[in-house]
C-alpha cells in the first residue's frame, strides 16, 4: 500500500524545482485530520464533545458545535506548528488569523478552510468532513499576511482537498494534476492510496438538493428539478434524489458515482448558503480536475473575484453535462424575467 506521505513525496520528485514546503503543509493537514477523526469516532463516548452547542456563534451567526471549535483549533495549531503557512482563514473565525513567528512570516502559503463541514449532523452519526484550500500569498514574505492574500479567485489555488469522516475516513486532494483519494487504516495509523486519478462521470443519475426549500427556488432551478423527475428512456431519467445535508458527503458520492449538487439562491440565504472561499472554490477545483464543473448557475465559480472572507454564492457542481443542463434552465428562465 502506498501511503499518503509516500505518494506526496513521490509526486514532489516529479517537479525538479519543488522545495518540499507544500509537501510539509499537506503533511500538517494529514496529521490534523487523524486527530479530528479520532475525536469524531470517540464523540458518542465523550460528553464534553458530543451534543449541544459551544455557546457562541461563528461569523455567519450560526451556532458553533463543540467539535467545530475543536476541529478549528486542531487544524490551526497543526498549520502553524511547521511554519509553512503565514496565516489562515476559517469559517469558524471572524477574521483571518496571522501566524507571526519569524518562520511563518517568511512562508509562501495561506490556507482557507471549513474545519468541520456538516457539523449539525454530529449528534446523529451522519458523515461530516473538512474542506481546505491552499494559495500562494500575494504580499511580500517577511511581513504580516494581508486580507488580499485571502481574497483571491479560485483559479489561483495551488492545492485543495477534503476529508470525509464516514464509514471509512478518506482524504481527497489535488495539486492541479488530477484528484487522488486515500483511505485511513486505523490499524496502521496511515492513509493509503485507494482512488488514484478520480474522474467524475460526464453524466450521472443523481441530483442533490434540499427540496424542502422548493417554493423559494429560482424558476430555473424548479424547472431543472422537474426535468430530473421526468421519465425519458434515452437519458435514463427520472434521476434519483439523494441529499445528505453534509456538503462533503454529497459531493464525494456524486464525484464517484456521477451527479449534481445544487444549493441555489432564494432559500433562507438570499445569496445561497455556501461560502465561496471555504467550500465552493476548493470543491470546484477538485471537480474540474476530475472532469466535472462548478458554477453559480451562470459563471464559473473559480473565476469569481471575492470581496469578503465569508462571501456566499449559489452553487451547482458535479457531472459536466448535468451542470451544463442546469445552466441552460437558469439562463432560459432568467432571460424571461422569472428569476
Amino acid at each position: 500500500m502506498i501511503t499518503l506521505g509516500e505518494y506526496i513525496v513521490k509526486k514532489q520528485s516529479e517537479y525538479p524545482n519543488a522545495t518540499g514546503e507544500l509537501t510539509s503543509l499537506l503533511s500538517s493537514i494529514r496529521r490534523a485530520a487523524k486527530v479530528v477523526n479520532r475525536e469524531i469516532n470517540r464523540a458518542g463516548l465523550v460528553s464534553d464533545i458530543i451534543g449541544g452547542s459551544f455557546g457562541r456563534e461563528n461569523a455567519q451567526g450560526e451556532v458553533q458545535q463543540k467539535l467545530d471549535v475543536f476541529a478549528n483549533d486542531i487544524f490551526k495549531a497543526a498549520l502553524e506548528a511547521r511554519g509553512e503557512v503565514c496565516g489562515i482563514a476559517s469559517e469558524e473565525e471572524d477574521d483571518f488569523v496571522v501566524f507571526d513567528s519569524h518562520t511563518s512570516a517568511n512562508s509562501k502559503y495561506v490556507v482557507l478552510m471549513d474545519p468541520l463541514d456538516g457539523s449539525s449532523n454530529i449528534d446523529v452519526n451522519v458523515s461530516i468532513g473538512t474542506i481546505f484550500s491552499i494559495y500562494r500569498r500575494i504580499s511580500e514574505p517577511g511581513g504580516p499576511v494581508t486580507l488580499e492574500d485571502f481574497l483571491q479567485p479560485g483559479i489561483n489555488q495551488i492545492a485543495a482537498g477534503y476529508v470525509v469522516y464516514g464509514s471509512s475516513t478518506m482524504l481527497v486532494y489535488t495539486t492541479g494534476n488530477g484528484v487522488h483519494g486515500f483511505t485511513y487504516d486505523p490499524s496502521l495509523g496511515s492513509f493509503g492510496l485507494s482512488h488514484e486519478n478520480i474522474r467524475i462521470p460526464e453524466q450521472g443519475q443523481i441530483y442533490s438538493i434540499n427540496e424542502g426549500n422548493y417554493i423559494k427556488f429560482p424558476e430555473g432551478v424548479k424547472k431543472y428539478i422537474k426535468f430530473c423527475q421526468e421519465k425519458d428512456d434515452d437519458s435514463k431519467r427520472p434521476y434519483t434524489s439523494r441529499y445528505i445535508g453534509s456538503l462533503v458527503s454529497d459531493f464525494h458520492r456524486n464525484m464517484l458515482k456521477g451527479g449534481i449538487y445544487i444549493y441555489p439562491s432564494g432559500t433562507s440565504a438570499p445569496n445561497g448558503k455556501l461560502r465561496l472561499l471555504y467550500e465552493c472554490n476548493p470543491l470546484a477545483f477538485l471537480a474540474e480536475q476530475a472532469g466535472g464543473k462548478a458554477t453559480d448557475g451562470f459563471r464559473r465559480i473559480m473565476e469569481i473575484k471575492p470581496t469578503e472572507l465569508h462571501q456566499r454564492t449559489p452553487y451547482f457542481v458535479g457531472s459536466i453535462r448535468m451542470v451544463d443542463k442546469a445552466g441552460e434552465f437558469m439562463t432560459q428562465y432568467s432571460s424571461l424575467g422569472t428569476e
